[in-house]
């Protein structure tokens, strides 16, 4: 497919009683759980689903996987802010003990 044809259509397939070509925007902050194994296996990331809005959510997962395949990744990591998508850089290229420098205008 074309760019702009993944940018529009990539990752979602339309809903069987609304038939909607557009994702649903998800404004929930919370999940429920089949029983209490269901969300212990959410958790521990033996099943796929929702825990928490701010961990995963139905619509961010639509953009994950059209960003992913429009630059020919794997995978995707969509947060909620700029500051968020600093702080997750440079925890993935940091350890513990490890010093950054940097100046005022970064």
């Amino acid at each position: 497919m074309k760019l702009e044809s993944l940018a529009l259509h990539h990752g979602y397939e339309s809903e069987a009683t609304t038939k909607a070509a557009a994702v649903p925007i998800y404004q929930t902050t919370s999940y429920t759980f089949d029983d209490t194994q269901h969300g212990a296996d959410l958790f521990d990331l033996k099943v796929p689903g929702n825990i928490y809005t701010r961990i995963m959510n139905p619509t961010t997962a639509v953009l994950e996987q059209r960003l992913a395949e429009m630059e020919g990744g794997v995978g995707a990591l969509c947060v909620a802010s700029g500051m968020s998508t600093i702080t997750y850089a440079i925890q993935t290229i940091t350890g513990a003990g490890d010093n950054i420098v940097s100046t005022s205008q970064l």
